[in-house]
C-alpha cells in the first residue's frame, strides 16, 4: 500500500466534514451552524402592500424643500410657495429672478415647468411619476431587508410579489414579543424632517383647525409623548431624511437613550444656514409625523449633526437606530397578510425528509455493496464523505437549510453515486477485456471524467441560473445541489481514484476480481 496525494487530499476533505459539520449535527454550543428555514423551525410570514402614491407626494414634498432652500440662500423673493399631492407653485416677486430659477429647475429631472410671467407651475412627468413608484417598491424591499440584517435575523426573505407587493418570511421568530418588534421595524416609515416652527402663531395652536395652520402654510403636530401638546411648524421641511447619513444609539447626561444622526455635506450646508438665520427660534425634530423635540437654537450649529431625545427604552432607541440608518421608506406599507408558522410543521418536515435521507442512503449503500462488492464499499465511503463537506460547507458560511434544500442533499447522493457508478463500470468493461488492474484503474477514470464532468457542469450551470434568479427556498435548493456536485466530483474523481491507487497491489495479488468489482467469472 502506496500513500499518494489523491489519499491525502481526500483524507483532509473527510476529516474538514466532520469537523465542521459536527456542530450542526450534535447542536454543539460552539461552532457556526446552518441555520434552519421558515418551513423547518417556523417563525413569521408576511405579505406587504406599498403606498406607492404616497411616493410621489413625498418626492413633491422633497423637490419643494430644495426650491425653498435654493432661493433663501440666494436672496430670490418668493411668494405662496406651496404644494399639493401631484404640483408645485409660487410667485417671484421681482420677474428679473425667472431666469435664475428656471436655471435652477433644468438641473431637476422628472418635471414638466410651466412659467406664466413670474408665475411657477411644476408637475412630475408622467414617466416620473412611473418612476417614483416602481423606485418606492425597490427601495422598501432593499430598506426592509438591511434592517432586518441589521437586526440580526439570518438570511430573512424579502422579495417582491407582482407589482407592488413584498413577501417578508422571517425565520425564528417564536414569541409575540420578537414578532412585534420585527413588525414595527419593518413597517416603521423612519421619516425624519427638521421643520420650523412658526412662532409668530404657535401661541394660538390649541384653538387652530388644520384648516387654519394650512391657510398660513402650516401643519400641526403632536408631541410624541404626549398628544396634548401640539405644535404648529412650516409644512415645507428644512431638510429631510434623505440626507441622513449615519445613526446610532448614545445616552444624554442623565444616562437616558437618546439618537445621535449626521448628515451628508447637502444637508450640514442647509441645516448651518438655516440655524445661522434663526437664533432665538425653535426647530422641531418630527419622525414620521410627531414631534419629539423642539429645542431653541442658540448658535449657529455647523458639521452636520444632531440628536433625537425621547422616553424610550435601549432596544427602542437600537430598533429607531437601525431604521433611520438603513433609510426611511419612500411609501408607507401595510400588512396585507400575516401568518405564524409554528414549529410543529417544521418537525414533521424535517422528520418526514430525513425519513427520505436515511431511507434512501440507506437503499443505495446496501445497492452499491451487494452489486459491487469491495468496489462498492469505497464508493460509499466517498457518498458518506460527501455529505459530511455538504454539511461542513453549510455550516461555515452559515447557510439556511429549506425544505427543497433538503431535497436537493437527497438529489445529491443520487448524483453523487451516479459518478462512482459510472467509474465502476468503465473499470468492469477494461478487466473484463483482459486489461491490468493498474490500467484498467487509470483508463477507467480517464474515460468516466469526462462524462461526469459534462454531467456535472451542465447541471451546476442550471443550479447557478436557479440561484441567480430565484428566491428564498430556490436558492436554497440551488446552493445544496451546487455545493454537492463540487464536493461529489472532488470525493468520486479525486477520493475514490486515490483509495485504489492505495490498494492497487493488494488488488492485483488477490487476483479475485468479483470480491473487490462485483465481476462473476464465466464458467
Amino acid at each position: 500500500m502506496k500513500l499518494n496525494y489523491r489519499t491525502v487530499i481526500f483524507a483532509i476533505a473527510i476529516v474538514f466534514g466532520v469537523f465542521f459539520s459536527a456542530p450542526s449535527l450534535l447542536q454543539l454550543q460552539d461552532g457556526k451552524k446552518i441555520t434552519l428555514g421558515l418551513d423547518l423551525q417556523g417563525g413569521l410570514h408576511l405579505l406587504l402592500g406599498v403606498k406607492t402614491e404616497e411616493a410621489t407626494k413625498s418626492r413633491i414634498k422633497s423637490i419643494t424643500a430644495s426650491i425653498k432652500h435654493f432661493t433663501e440662500r440666494e436672496d430670490i423673493l418668493v411668494d405662496a410657495l406651496s404644494f399639493d399631492e401631484s404640483s408645485i407653485t409660487f410667485t417671484l416677486l421681482d420677474i428679473d429672478d425667472v431666469k435664475r430659477v428656471k436655471n435652477y429647475l433644468k438641473d431637476t429631472t422628472g418635471i414638466s415647468v410651466d412659467v406664466n410671467a413670474e408665475s411657477f407651475l411644476l408637475e412630475l412627468t408622467p414617466e416620473e411619476v412611473i418612476r417614483t413608484q416602481k423606485q418606492a417598491v425597490d427601495q422598501a424591499i432593499e430598506t426592509i431587508r438591511n434592517r432586518l440584517d441589521q437586526f440580526g435575523l439570518t438570511e430573512p426573505v424579502v422579495a417582491r410579489q407582482g407589482d407592488e407587493k413584498i413577501l417578508v418570511q422571517l425565520a425564528g421568530i417564536k414569541t409575540q414579543e420578537d414578532e412585534q418588534r420585527a413588525r414595527e421595524l419593518i413597517s416603521r416609515a423612519a421619516k425624519l424632517e427638521l421643520m420650523a416652527v412658526d412662532e409668530d402663531r404657535a401661541a394660538r395652536v390649541q384653538n387652530m383647525s388644520h384648516a387654519d395652520a394650512a391657510a398660513y402654510g402650516d401643519i400641526i403636530l403632536d408631541d410624541v409623548k404626549n398628544p396634548a401638546i401640539k405644535y404648529l411648524v412650516r409644512e415645507i421641511p428644512i431638510l429631510d431624511g434623505g440626507m441622513l447619513t449615519d445613526a446610532s444609539m448614545g445616552f444624554d447626561q442623565n444616562n437616558r437613550p437618546l439618537i445621535n444622526f449626521k448628515l451628508n455635506a447637502e444637508g450640514a450646508e442647509i441645516f448651518g444656514d438655516f440655524t445661522g438665520k434663526n437664533v432665538g427660534k425653535r426647530l422641531a425634530v418630527v419622525l414620521d409625523g410627531k414631534v419629539y423635540s423642539a429645542p431653541n437654537i442658540n448658535e449657529r450649529i455647523g458639521g452636520g449633526s444632531g440628536q433625537i431625545s425621547g422616553s424610550y427604552t435601549v432596544e427602542e432607541a437600537k430598533d429607531l437606530a437601525i431604521a433611520l440608518r438603513s433609510g426611511a421608506l419612500l411609501a408607507p406599507i401595510y400588512v396585507m397578510e400575516k401568518r405564524s408558522v409554528g414549529p410543529s410543521l417544521g418537525a414533521d418536515s424535517i422528520e418526514a425528509s430525513m425519513v427520505a435521507l436515511i431511507g434512501g442512503f440507506v437503499l443505495v449503500i446496501l445497492f452499491m455493496m451487494l452489486y459491487y462488492r469491495a468496489a462498492g464499499v469505497v464508493a460509499n465511503i466517498a457518498l458518506i464523505a460527501n455529505l459530511f463537506i455538504i454539511l461542513a460547507v453549510m455550516s461555515l458560511f452559515g447557510a439556511t437549510l429549506t425544505l427543497p434544500g433538503m431535497a436537493g442533499i437527497v438529489l445529491t447522493v443520487g448524483m453523487a453515486v451516479d459518478a462512482n457508478v459510472i467509474i465502476t463500470e468503465r473499470i468492469r468493461e477494461l478487466l473484463l477485456e483482459g486489461k491490468s488492474i493498474h490500467k484498467a484503474i487509470e483508463e477507467g477514470y480517464a474515460n468516466a471524467v469526462r462524462a461526469i464532468l459534462d454531467a456535472n457542469i451542465t447541471t451546476l450551470i442550471a443550479a447557478i441560473v436557479l440561484y441567480a434568479y430565484g428566491t428564498g427556498a430556490i436558492k436554497g435548493f440551488a446552493i445544496t445541489i451546487s455545493i454537492g456536485i463540487l464536493a461529489s466530483m472532488l470525493t468520486a474523481i479525486l477520493g475514490t481514484h486515490g483509495i485504489y491507487q492505495l490498494l492497487e497491489s493488494k488488488i492485483h495479488k488477490s487476483k479475485n476480481n468479483n470480491f473487490w468489482f462485483g465481476i462473476r467469472e464465466s464458467k
